[in-house]
């Protein structure tokens, strides 16, 4: 099962000619979950993959460079007629957001569903959750974390067949956990199975400071995309703000033990290649995406997570799955 973090908008709460505003596209076998929507979110899609058709949208929380993407991709997809009903997931204050919104979006053909989270909970997909927790910025806002459930651990075969089983359907049924009768008697998917295997986890903080329940999140996450905005010198402005500076973040990866750290929302006035070096200081398997990049996330057992610079870009359309539309709205 694939599974990646595709990033459309990468830069601090003023776009540059770079560097747009936030949004990140977690990409996990057919599903696509956007996550938060900055100015010109749509038209990253159609400079990369095409105008992917998302099926659920999580905010981080509501401020402009968060949100300000929702309008257009919205009546965009309106125009270009789409049918299958979008989910919209976000903290407390989500329909209130969507009344001020309304006379802008205007009228929509498809079903628009609106949830209100509470840090705590969880939404249930096949094999995984997102579940959300609180973020602590300077308004309310949550961060979210995607968790796979633990896989079935590895079929032995010759175990099998020394117990007894045939190969065909019983094979099959053990590795669904299954007992079956052998030649010499029952047996159990705990005789020919390996120890269960962990899934995977992708963390987004969206505007946070350093907080506890981010570290509790991450928890062995395979990656974790954290809010880095200011340099270390501007600590201070950091905390008045509740955002993190790129040292603190990096704190954040190493108490939490993750894999990859990814740095988002960098303030366009520092140099990346500076800040980036402050946080590997801290914790050295620290990245910071621009625009269009990847970062595909491997089960443990086929190694660590991989950044493919521009890889949106140069995917392109070969990454639009069926129901996705590439041409242009006609009003």
């Amino acid at each position: 099962m694939d599974l990646a973090a595709i990033f459309l908008g990468t830069g601090g709460s003023v776009p540059s000619a770079r560097r747009s505003t936030a949004s990140v596209l977690i990409a996990r076998g057919g599903d696509r979950l956007l996550f938060d929507c900055g100015e010109g979110t749509q038209r990253q899609l159609q400079r990369s993959l095409g105008l992917v058709q998302v099926d659920e949208l999580y905010l981080t929380h509501f401020h402009a460079d968060h949100i300000l993407g929702l309008p257009g991709l919205l009546k965009t997809y309106d125009l270009t007629d789409r049918e299958v009903p979008l989910t919209i997931y976000g903290p407390s204050g989500l329909r209130e957001l969507f009344k001020v919104l309304g006379p802008i979006v205007g009228r929509i053909g498809f079903g628009l569903e609106l949830v209100e989270l509470a840090p705590g909970d969880a939404v249930a997909h096949n094999g995984y959750e997102v579940q959300s927790f609180e973020a602590a910025h300077s308004v309310r806002a949550s961060g979210y974390a995607l968790v796979e459930e633990e896989r079935p651990g590895r079929f032995d075969p010759d175990a099998a067949k020394a117990a007894g089983v045939p190969e065909g359907p019983a094979f099959a049924a053990l590795q669904r956990g299954e007992e079956v009768e052998g030649s010499k008697g029952s047996v159990s998917p705990g005789q020919v199975m390996g120890p269960s295997r962990p899934g995977r986890t992708v963390v987004l903080t969206g505007d946070t400071a350093p907080s506890p329940a981010t570290v509790a999140a991450a928890a062995d996450a395979e990656l974790l995309i954290h809010d880095a905005s200011f340099a270390e010198e501007e600590a201070q402005r950091a905390a008045e703000t509740g955002h993190s500076t790129v040292g603190q973040a990096a704190a954040v990866a190493a108490e939490a033990h993750v894999k990859l750290l990814a740095l988002v929302h960098i303030s366009s006035r520092y140099h990346v290649g500076k800040v980036l070096d402050e946080a590997r200081e801290v914790f050295e398997p620290t990245i910071a995406p621009r625009d269009f990049d990847i970062i595909e996330i491997p089960f443990a057992e086929r190694g660590e997570p991989e950044l493919i610079p521009n890889g949106a870009r140069e995917r392109g359309r070969d990454e639009v799955q069926p129901g996705t539309e590439s041409s242009s709205p006609t009003p």
